[in-house]
């Protein structure tokens, strides 16, 4: 992948701040990777306002539609007139409010397990757990493909660091027998829906594997939590390995509808981890209205499983009939759908042609993903109408299509 972080040849090491970032800027354009905001009119619905426009919008991951869901926004306001905008402090200072223990409470259930714990991203989550419970005498197995957050965990834990290929138990049993003469604990980290590629992970076997050869193991069920499992808990639950899988780590900020993230297992770890992760001891807590929102959420998803069974159902249909257009849709086993293209500047065209017919898609390019694997990341809601898909089956193909010829 490109790493941006190293000096281009350029520029000498006395330039200024200025002149550097200008030069980095340069070669950024050349690679055709340029990143911009585009600034978004209202809440997260299937119809936005971007610019002077109405566009559909198909690259959010609100994914059961309960962002603006009025429950969920009530608990928000709710908690904000009841304990204010803000926790003000350190979780273990004044921040630990009522809507975290409740939250905690709620989610541990919800999981079945002992206990929970609330961060306030799932960044600082993943950076948190993984620092806690390694050292420079352990050992991290990660799946290529995990998420950024994961990634910087394992380099700032100082352990040894190895990545087996994506999904590639194999590959993992491999490691895992070359890892074992090395002293210390290891911990096997993977996600359970795969953020860019929409993938599931092979669970079953990476646990048994890991349990077999005395591992730990970690999940990350950021894009699954809501969707997965009849009462929506996650893919670690729906497949029976809640009492099988160490760590289990989750998002409140994508189908829950709300921000944050938690962290659910043993009560030794929590306990641990709450006297250990720097990321939870030294930032100020959850804002209460997103924990009394996320609380609401999974209330809905356990009230209403319909909402995640009929979106995975609407995403195989949309997948095959996009597979049917001669689009190359690698993966169908979740509400994302990734459009594989391989060139950055031919899948960002092809994102500025949907968004001139009033379809957004977000183009995500390396370092996002790997090089040459650029693609279109079609993420599907549940609050998405027919007349959407339609519109959405109609255009794409063509916007492709035209962005191929214009590579040429």
């Amino acid at each position: 992948m490109t790493d941006f972080s190293k000096k281009t040849n350029n520029t000498s090491k006395s330039a200024s701040l200025e002149t550097t970032a200008v030069a980095e800027l340069i070669e950024i354009e050349k690679l055709g990777l340029t990143r911009s905001l585009k600034e978004v009119g209202g809440p997260q619905e299937p119809l936005v306002q971007i610019g002077n426009k109405k566009v559909l919008l198909f690259c959010s991951n609100n994914y059961l539609g309960l962002a603006n869901h009025p429950e969920v926004t009530k608990a928000a306001i709710d908690a904000t007139m009841r304990y204010g905008a803000s926790s003000v402090s350190s979780r273990l200072i004044s921040g630990h409010m009522t809507p975290h223990a409740e939250l905690e409470d709620l989610l541990a259930k919800w999981k079945g397990v002992e206990a929970a714990l609330v961060f306030s991203t799932g960044f600082q989550a993943n950076i948190g757990i993984i620092t806690s419970l390694l050292t420079r005498d352990d050992t991290v197995i990660s799946d290529e493909l995990n998420h950024a957050s994961i990634i910087d965990g394992c380099r700032l834990s100082r352990a040894n660091v190895e990545i087996f290929r994506h999904g590639d138990m194999n590959h993992l049993e491999d490691v895992l027998n070359s890892s074992a003469r090395r002293p210390g604990r290891r911990l096997v980290v993977t996600e359970s829906i795969f953020s860019m590629d929409g993938d599931r992970a092979p669970l079953r076997d990476l646990v048994s594997l890991a349990k077999r050869h005395g591992a730990w193991t970690m999940v990350d069920e950021a894009h699954a939590v809501g969707i997965f499992g009849n009462n929506g808990a996650g893919l670690v639950r729906d497949l029976g390995l809640t009492d099988s899988v160490d760590i289990q780590i989750g998002t409140l900020g994508k189908a829950l509808g709300s921000f944050g993230a938690y962290v659910a297992g043993s009560s030794s770890l929590i306990k641990l981890l709450t006297n250990r992760a720097r990321s939870f001891i030294f930032t100020t807590g959850l804002p209460p209205s997103c924990a009394a929102a996320a609380a609401k959420a999974i209330n809905i998803c356990m009230r209403e499983p319909e909402r995640a069974a009929t979106l995975l159902q609407r995403a195989r249909k949309i997948g095959e009939d996009l597979r049917e257009a001669g689009l190359n849709i690698p993966h169908i086993d979740s509400q994302i759908l990734p459009i594989l293209i391989g060139d950055s500047r031919e899948t960002v065209k092809a994102a500025e042609n949907l968004l001139r017919r009033n379809i957004y898609v977000a183009a995500i390019r390396p370092p996002t993903v790997p090089t040459d694997t650029a693609r279109l990341r079609l993420s599907l809601m549940a609050s998405h109408e027919k007349s959407h898909i339609e519109k959405l089956l109609t255009e794409l193909p063509s916007c492709m299509e035209e962005a191929r010829l214009d590579s040429k």
